[in-house]
């Protein structure tokens, strides 16, 4: 997979007690009830894990530059028992990296969970899960890219809100920062939007959004990256239900008619036809490579696949392979505006 290539060139670069009482008992206007289980706020002194479920980092000073920018949040650092293992290209085996993950949630001493990188590997440790525990020891966990397996998988099978964001090498600038804090220490809900800077242009030229459809819906949110969470179509693991939901989802390295297949996938597979709302973040370096002569743009194929749902929709969020990467947080309410390209979270996601 080309995401892979690309996360290994860029990655360098780029809860103690059980919590008894459920946030909700409904999802946003679904007849079926599921619980969401909202983890407790980070505070200053609290000890963030940093695992590795996905793929492994062989030099040294990645993991002190990680160390750092979570100490620089006032925060402790506690590194997983097989964080710097290999197995091939992944952090150690299967049974290695499941055991870590798993650990970590056990140990009341972590009060939060972080990805050290994704790249791949993930989807092969979700039988190896303890749920039960992890549903016991409801904790914050964060991850982006390859992570969606995790996410997915946890959503589905604990109900836990879980968080769409920068890993533990990601470029730590104020923008990414102060979206986590603002989420997970502060327990607000803020409005997320694109930066409004213009330079010396006359007019915005980066960060733009591009509206879909016009309108507000209201859901929860729910995604990731698209190729991991297709991937995992037809497992147990993958989504059951989504029902009133907010598909957000981005992906990097993709060429155009593989974006193609994998939203037939989720047309196909029911989920298209369900949502409220969709939000399309960065395709980082997904070009029409190897599609023939005259190839369907990213924008057509998101306007073909999109636009008959009549559903509010937008694309370009700062969601995705990017330095300036937004917190999302999993099984969330929130309302997004297909004209402005927000995303408002209407409750705060940890307690």
């Amino acid at each position: 997979m080309e995401r892979r290539k690309f996360l290994q060139n860029i990655g360098l670069t780029s809860l103690a007690l059980p919590l008894t009482t459920y946030a909700s008992n409904t999802f946003y206007g679904n007849k079926s009830t599921k619980k969401i289980i909202k983890p407790k706020a980070l505070k200053e002194g609290d000890t963030i894990g940093i695992i590795s479920p996905a793929s492994a980092i062989f030099e040294t000073e990645p993991y002190q530059i990680a160390k750092e920018s979570f100490e620089a949040m006032g925060l402790k650092v506690k590194f997983g028992k097989f964080v710097k293992n290999r197995y091939g290209h992944l952090a150690g085996t299967d049974e290695e990296r499941a055991g870590e993950l798993n650990a970590m949630f056990k140990d009341p001493s972590i009060e939060a969970i972080i990805a050290l990188r994704g790249g791949s590997g993930s989807a092969r440790i979700l039988t190896l899960l303890d749920y039960d525990a992890i549903e016991a020891n409801p904790k914050i966990f964060i991850g982006y890219s390859d992570i969606t397996a995790l996410h997915s998988a946890i959503f589905e099978k604990t109900g836990l809100v879980t968080f769409h964001a920068p890993v533990a090498v990601s470029t730590w600038n104020s923008f990414s920062v102060s979206h986590l804090k603002a989420i997970l220490f502060n327990k607000e809900n803020p409005l997320l939007e694109n930066p409004k800077s213009i330079g010396d242009n006359l007019t915005q030229t980066s960060n733009r959004i591009r509206t879909i459809a016009n309108g507000s819906a209201k859901g929860r949110l729910l995604g990731g990256n698209l190729s991991v969470l297709t991937g995992i179509m037809g497992s147990e693991y993958f989504p059951s239900d989504w029902s009133d939901k907010i598909l957000y989802i981005e992906d990097v390295g993709e060429k155009v008619y593989a974006i193609d297949r994998m939203m037939t996938q989720l047309q196909l597979g029911g989920v298209l036809k369900q949502i409220k709302g969709f939000v399309f973040g960065k395709c980082t370096e997904c070009d029409p490579g190897g599609s023939g002569y005259g190839s369907l743009t990213l924008e057509e194929v998101l306007d073909h696949y999109i636009k008959p749902l009549d559903i509010p929709a937008f694309s370009g969020a700062m969601i995705g392979h990017i330095d300036h990467n937004s917190t999302i947080p999993n099984g969330i309410e929130a309302e997004i505006d297909g004209e402005l390209g927000t995303i408002q979270l209407l409750e705060a996601a940890v307690l």
